[in-house]
């Protein structure tokens, strides 16, 4: 269930020690709160459904689909769903689909999502074998859904953004740039990502 308050500060703390810029950063911006997600397969039907709508459009499909499917929303009873019906739920035929390789790949085992690789790497390529599941999505899961605590979605652009103004830097850094800044900051880049969405539009910096 993601990474607890206590890791991540001491995640943090670990980095400030050789790290100037961040150590200024938590001193004016504090600790971020924890960003918690249940592990397994809701989770992502659950990012599937939010992509490119707002917040209020995706929890108000994702109530029609409880109501329709019931709340475990098995797998099994979304494959045998008519698409009128997931479409009566709001769900367009691009997102069916996303939905289904979920299913079809949780239901015929070939995607154990409660024991995907210990590799973070390899839980990445597992995870984006479902369609419309990219790294960035892969990455988000893996940090708040299992905790892992070196995952670092540089292509987000609000970590992009959070990093840039945590060292001061004149740009947002490119998604390559991201990568290569956070290579000191292993194995706690997990704790600094978390921290740079706290950072993005904080007044205190």
């Amino acid at each position: 269930m993601g990474l607890s308050a206590e890791a991540i500060a001491e995640g943090l703390d670990a980095v400030a020690a050789h790290e100037p810029a961040i150590a200024a950063a938590l001193a004016r911006a504090g600790y971020p709160e924890p960003r918690l997600r249940e592990t397994g397969y809701r989770t992502l039907l659950r990012t599937i459904v939010g992509q490119q709508v707002s917040v209020a459009a995706a929890a108000s499909v994702w109530r029609k689909l409880e109501e329709a499917l019931g709340p475990e929303m098995a797998p099994e009873v979304l494959l045998a769903a008519e698409f009128d019906a997931l479409r009566a739920c709001g769900l367009s035929r691009q997102k069916q689909g996303y939905a289904r390789s979920l299913c079809e790949l949780v239901v015929s085992g070939e995607l154990d999502l409660a024991s995907l690789p210990i590799d973070d790497e390899e839980a990445i390529t597992q995870l984006t074998r479902i369609k419309g599941i990219g790294r960035w999505s892969a990455e988000i899961y893996l940090l708040f859904a299992e905790g892992r605590p070196d995952i670092w979605p540089a292509g987000d652009l609000a970590v992009q953004a959070g990093i840039g103004r945590i060292l001061g830097l004149e740009d947002r850094p490119s998604e390559k740039a991201a990568r290569e800044l956070a290579e000191p900051w292993r194995p706690h880049r997990g704790a600094v990502a978390i921290f740079t969405w706290h950072c993005y539009n904080n007044p205190a910096l």
